[in-house]
């Protein structure tokens, strides 16, 4: 099963979220062709309701802490409670890491 699959499994099974995309964004860094290690999380759950962002990303990072002891090097996270997304409905556009 690929990180990202893995990724989603996860987050799906401990936030229950309303809104889940997980996007492989290695491409965009200096790393080897096809791997996964540099991702983008945009997540809407009412597990986040009433939590800060920091909540909200030590929720995340619980989820996948075998994803980052096994070669996870990033993870992008928007977060948002269900209002928020349905309020918000997007994220800015990752940079261009490699020159």
């Amino acid at each position: 099963m690929s990180v990202e699959q893995n990724i989603t499994e996860k987050l799906t099974a401990a936030l229950s979220p309303v809104h889940l995309e997980v996007i492989n964004e290695s491409d965009n860094h200096h790393v080897p062709p096809n791997s996964e290690t540099h991702f983008k999380v945009i997540i809407a759950s009412e597990a986040f309701e009433g939590k800060r962002l920091i909540g909200r990303h030590r929720s995340v990072n619980e989820a996948l802490a075998d994803e980052f002891a096994q070669g996870l090097h990033a993870l992008s996270m928007h977060t948002f409670t269900p209002s928020e997304w349905q309020a918000e409905g997007n994220v800015p556009d990752s940079p261009k890491c490699k020159g």
